[in-house]
């Protein structure tokens, strides 16, 4: 927030001094017309400099026609509103709405069309959204360091939930607030939004890593959410539920591995098999919280395939962590 008040600031600065150079009236205007084209990204800068300057010169020919017709009086500004800015929302220019009342309403001020009135409207609008543009262009915040860092705490949050759960798995009576979960989902969003922002600052070469990685997470996230309803009904010690607490315990350390590793989904098939070929469950309980744990071995195998599905696409480089 603090560099785009900066590029705001410089924008402004150097739109006034353009307009007053140029002699154009208001040389203010320009400096309002630059703050209102400063944005956080350099793609949203340039689609928003274009929907701006194509909203005002369309509310610029509207208030034209409209002050010729009927004249210089105040109702006609409100015509112009009630004619102007829905024909502007139906097209997508609602963003250029702001801009456009900026430019008319100098028009009215000046009480008058002509050609030189409109071609000085035209130049405060190029030299306020110009400069505007030429900052979101020149520079942009890094937000590689961010994203980097949000991966590293997503991947330290999930490793400490499977420890968690390979800890309630041995022993059933074992206490976990859960808080990791919502610190998770905090950081996913968070990470993906900055990826958004990330993609839309390179305008050439994009990269989509950050975004899938994110969404890959999100994914992942919501298998666990779905393992841990599987997990609160694993209400008693079983042999096996101390097998699946070592696969936990594995990937919690896998987790936040460069690559994918495939040793936890080489185990898990393992197990399955072992579970096939031992007795059926003798007690009802014994066989609900076998039950369950059957259940949690399938949402595992989600969990692993997730990443494994994004990596054989080749939407992520072999970063993708399992």
């Amino acid at each position: 927030m603090g560099i785009r008040i900066v590029k705001t600031a410089l924008a402004a600065i150097a739109a006034i001094y353009t307009a007053v150079y140029l002699g154009l009236e208001p040389p203010l205007g320009a400096g309002i017309l630059a703050i209102l084209g400063v944005e956080v990204t350099r793609m949203k800068g340039l689609k928003s400099a274009f929907v701006r300057f194509i909203a005002s010169v369309l509310g610029l020919f509207f208030a034209s026609f409209i002050f010729t017709l009927f004249g210089f009086h105040i109702w006609a500004v409100a015509l112009f509103i009630l004619f102007t800015f829905p024909v502007l929302s139906r097209f997508q220019l609602k963003d250029g709405i702001v801009t456009s009342s900026v430019i008319v309403f100098h028009l009215f001020d000046r009480a008058e069309v002509t050609t030189q009135v409109i071609g000085n409207e035209i130049m405060l609008l190029i030299a306020g959204l110009g400069w505007a543009t030429v900052l979101n262009i020149i520079y942009m915040p890094k937000d590689e360091h961010q994203l980097t860092l949000y991966r590293s705490e997503i991947e330290h949050t999930f490793s400490g939930i499977f420890k968690e759960m390979a800890l309630t798995l041995r022993n059933p009576a074992h206490i976990w607030n859960g808080n990791e979960i919502l610190e998770a989902f905090h950081m996913i969003e968070e990470g993906a939004k900055r990826s958004v922002w990330n993609r839309e600052n390179r305008l050439f070469g994009q990269e989509h890593y950050w975004s899938t990685y994110f969404e890959m997470r999100r994914q992942q996230l919501e298998s666990i959410q779905q393992m841990l309803v599987s997990l609160a009904h694993v209400f008693e010690k079983v042999p096996q539920a101390a097998m699946i607490a070592e696969l936990f315990e594995r990937l919690s350390g896998d987790v936040k591995s460069d690559v994918y590793q495939g040793t936890v989904e080489e185990r898990l098939h393992v197990l399955a098999q072992l579970f096939r070929a031992m007795e059926l469950p003798k007690t009802r309980d014994e066989f609900e919280v076998r039950a369950s744990l059957r259940m949690l071995l399938h949402e595992l195998e989600r969990f692993l395939g997730i990443a494994k599905r994004l990596k054989k696409r080749k939407v992520m480089t072999s970063e993708v962590r399992p």
